[in-house]
């Protein structure tokens, strides 16, 4: 493979990181992608590197879409409203949007919705990019929507859908009616700094945002093994609710404007994995820097509750753990060793999460679509790079200075 240009700083004691990072383009087919790590609340990684676009480099400020990971940033706006009294996630949805509660979804809770035990998989029509941006339109198709099993009995990935639901439920909450991407703009985004975006302004230039190189699908049918064994069935079997759930949105294209503008909280989230891993380590620190109270914290940190019939994810196939809003770490995507840490994942492969107990905020976004479906090879060796250098070398990130690399 070609030499990889690999720019940005690590602290010292952290230079395995970068070495993970920089093999990812030399041994593993990385063609674009960028690596934040925050530790105890001190920058010490970040990194970018390859191309963003053809043969235009990856640079400081490059964007990228993210796919589902958008999901955890979302679930931090609904973190605040519980902050601020507005947000119980004990209460019934119908309790804050009357209509919700049609065909047998009366009785769901919030709660239930973010831990992905409200059986809300699927809707009923199939929608185009062009109808996303018309809430009214879009939330009375989800009210109509029925669940598949009974909530609270099994757990399933509602990888399409949970975005239209948050999305609603802040429209409906919030005293100002802001949509959940204003929402994160005008309450966390900006008084933080954060480059990131539910919905991409069009004054945000083309060329600031990588992209997305999909999979080939024939390539893809190669790669199926690479996938755990439960998901590949699920992939295979074209009436699964895996398949059904990945085409409720028509016309879905990552690498155009009219698809970047879009507010879709469940997928759509663009930005760089500086200001994730940043976000991530304010809520690795407890979130008081973004108005999240204690009595909030210890919602996210709990260890998730057991479904009624088990942890099976009726759409992955596989065993999973959701906590409010969040993945949590399960027995085949074991991000972290410690069970109070939370994150999400996207299509690509990549990934963001914080570890309260080492207080880490980390991000690792690529523009490659990866065939994993959990632990991509590239995300996984920086990851684990990184828990080797904070285990082994306690760093001290008062003293030691950031080592540039060019």
């Amino acid at each position: 493979m070609q030499q990889a240009k690999i720019s940005g700083e690590v602290l010292a004691g952290f230079e395995d990181v970068k070495s993970a990072f920089y093999n990812n383009f030399t041994r593993r087919g990385e063609i674009g992608a960028a690596c934040a790590i925050f530790y105890k609340g001190k920058k010490v990684v970040d990194l970018w590197g390859g191309k963003r676009e053809g043969d235009l480099d990856w640079e400081r400020d490059t964007m990228t879409l993210i796919f589902s990971a958008t999901k955890g940033i979302a679930t931090t706006v609904l973190a605040k409203l519980h902050s601020q009294g507005l947000l119980d996630y004990e209460e019934r949805i119908s309790a804050y949007w009357p209509e919700f509660g049609q065909n047998g979804k009366q009785d769901i809770t919030v709660r239930q919705l973010l831990t992905h035990q409200a059986g809300l998989v699927l809707l009923d029509k199939k929608l185009s990019i062009a109808e996303l941006n018309n809430f009214e339109h879009t939330a009375a198709i989800a009210a109509r929507a029925k669940p598949c099993w009974e909530p609270g009995t099994h757990q399933g990935y509602q990888a399409g859908t949970v975005g239209f639901y948050m999305g609603e439920l802040v429209r409906r909450i919030d005293p100002q009616k802001r949509s959940l991407g204003q929402f994160f703009q005008e309450e966390i985004a900006r008084p933080l700094s954060l480059e990131f975006y539910i919905g991409l302004p069009d004054t945000i230039p083309a060329e600031n945002i990588a992209r997305i190189n999909m999979i080939n699908p024939l390539l893809a049918i190669f790669n199926i093994k690479k996938m755990p064994p439960g998901l590949r069935k699920a992939v295979l079997n074209f009436n699964s609710l895996f398949m059904k759930s990945a085409t409720i949105i028509g016309g879905y294209n990552p690498n155009q404007r009219q698809t970047w503008r879009i507010e879709q909280p469940s997928g759509n989230g663009i930005g760089t994995a500086r200001s994730v891993a940043c976000l991530y380590s304010l809520l690795a620190q407890g979130g008081d820097k973004i108005g999240i109270r204690p009595e909030t914290f210890a919602h996210l940190n709990v260890f998730p509750e057991k479904p009624a019939k088990g942890y099976l994810d009726m759409v992955m196939n596989f065993d999973t753990r959701y906590g409010l809003g969040f993945m949590k770490p399960d027995p085949i995507f074991s991000f972290s060793q410690n069970p109070r840490a939370f994150g999400f994942l996207g299509a690509t492969g990549s990934f963001a999460f914080a570890d309260p107990e080492k207080q880490i905020g980390y991000a690792y976004f690529t523009r490659k679509m990866g065939y994993y479906g959990v632990n991509d090879p590239r995300e996984k060796c920086v990851r684990e790079a990184m828990y080797h250098c904070i285990n082994k070398f306690p760093v001290s990130t008062e003293e030691n200075q950031p080592k540039q690399k060019n």
